[in-house]
């Protein structure tokens, strides 16, 4: 277990030559504490000192238990790039051997917009392996509109062969397409109006298009379903448009029926693949799970809406110890909510030693 205690040792230290606790054991400290449930610095401080005995199995802690001002200094001004590039030699496995559907997708913090300093709430962009259900990476951006430069450095850091790339309108972008299929991954991008002539052809193919069979789901009062169009015959629109590596559109239209209500909706797509209309549905859906296994789990279990860690760089730092924490538990194999995972954690010596064995398994 040494490579735990020495897993972010070559970190390069913000606080200078005098500081009394090591920051590696301030990083470790912290991931355990947010394993277990830990919201803030002030957590991480409680943490520590109700688990001194367990953390000393691990630790030096020459000086006790770091106080809540020191973990607060040092995600402040711990340089976030070189914190990412350990959340990425952590997860460079995974990275090198993605399968399947990665999805791409903002999220504000919300909390964490300084009014007086006139600060807008961090931006940031993840990067998800939907069948994983893993981070493998993210990038702070200064404003939404900003995704389109930070999404190909990410895709920069995957091996894409073989990948289903998924993204929102905002980046259906030609250099993006292009990216991607000179890397040998495949495409499935929402087109709406910022490609406003190419989505005018799209939905003129659509109107005499046969859909294939919907799929239909209920449960708590609702029932909904959905219904995929397909059209592999796009030699007249890819002579018009000159789409990289585009092999065919298509169209998702969901209905939902709740409370003798119902609504409609349709998204159109760019593909690179010809998809059948169950793949399309398939792919479509395993998007949505970066909303749904990823910033549900984060604003729901892990109240990162509720954060108001706005100072230096302390939002960003904090937001991927707890991408890095959602990892580690995903990774240990036992079946659970990640609420179930993170108290366990709390109330359980031996199941958070495994989550621990689990994190040094990354290194």
């Amino acid at each position: 277990m040494a490579s735990v205690t020495s897993c972010f040792s070559d970190l390069p230290d913000p606080r200078g030559t005098n500081a009394r606790h090591e920051l590696d054991e301030i990083l470790f400290i912290a991931l355990c504490a947010v394993l277990c449930g830990a919201e803030d610095c002030s957590d991480m401080a409680l943490f520590g000192q109700s688990k001194e005995a367990f953390l000393r199995r691990f630790l030096s802690l020459p000086h006790g238990i770091p106080s809540h001002d020191t973990f607060s200094r040092v995600f402040r001004h711990l340089d976030p790039a070189a914190f990412h590039d350990h959340f990425l030699s952590f997860m460079s496995r995974f990275a090198e051997q993605v399968e399947g559907v990665v999805a791409v997708d903002g999220k504000t913090l919300r909390r964490s917009y300084d009014r007086a300093a006139a600060k807008s709430p961090l931006h940031l962009v993840s990067v998800w392996a939907a069948d994983q259900r893993l981070v493998l990476g993210q990038r702070a951006v200064d404003e939404k509109s900003n995704e389109i430069t930070a999404v190909p450095e990410l895709l920069k850091l995957l091996s894409l062969s073989g990948v289903t790339v998924t993204a929102d309108a905002m980046h259906c972008q030609r250099a993006l397409s292009q990216q991607i299929t000179e890397e040998g991954g495949h495409y499935a991008l929402a087109v709406k109006d910022n490609q406003r002539a190419l989505l005018d052809d799209v939905q003129f193919m659509m109107e005499t298009a046969s859909a294939g069979e919907p799929h239909v789901d209920s449960g708590h009062g609702r029932v909904e379903s959905r219904q995929a169009t397909v059209i592999t015959d796009i030699d007249w629109l890819q002579s018009a448009h000159q789409w990289p590596g585009l092999k065919a559109v298509g169209r998702i239209t969901r209905r939902r029926e709740l409370a003798e209500q119902a609504t409609e909706e349709t998204a159109d797509y760019l593909l690179s693949d010809a998809l059948s209309p169950d793949q399309l549905i398939e792919v479509t859906r395993q998007h949505w799970g970066i909303e749904n296994r990823l910033h549900w789990v984060l604003d729901v279990t892990m109240q990162e809406d509720q954060n108001r860690s706005r100072r230096g760089h302390s939002a960003e730092n904090l937001a991927l110890l707890r991408r890095l924490a959602l990892n580690v538990a995903k990774l240990e194999p036992s079946k659970g909510s990640m609420k179930g995972k993170r108290k366990q954690a709390g109330w359980n010596d031996d199941y958070l030693l495994a989550l621990i064995r689990q994190f040094a398994q990354l290194r």
